[in-house]
């Protein structure tokens, strides 16, 4: 049972929209996503930082700047991880 069927026995779940439903591939992306816990994200976003910072020091620019853009993607992702753990997917 995945968190959408357990959310709908408890009644937590609304589909405002519902004729617009998710693909089989989102959902399966969701399911297998869900597992992962939220704080793996968190410290992805962290350790890219470090690893920026640690560049920065060795003068490589270019690879700094590089390295410390994934923090916010990694954030975004934790936070996406995080709705479809709380509501599920359609």
């Amino acid at each position: 049972m995945n968190v959408l069927e357990r959310n709908r026995e408890k009644g937590s779940v609304k589909n405002p929209n519902p004729e617009h439903k998710e693909g089989p591939v989102a959902e399966a992306i969701e399911d297998q996503t869900a597992k992962i816990p939220s704080d793996v994200f968190l410290w992805a976003a962290v350790a890219s930082m470090g690893v920026s910072l640690f560049y920065k020091f060795q003068s490589e620019n270019d690879k700094a700047l590089f390295v410390g853009q994934w923090a916010a993607p990694f954030l975004l992702l934790g936070l996406y991880n995080k709705i479809v753990k709380l509501e599920g997917h359609d």
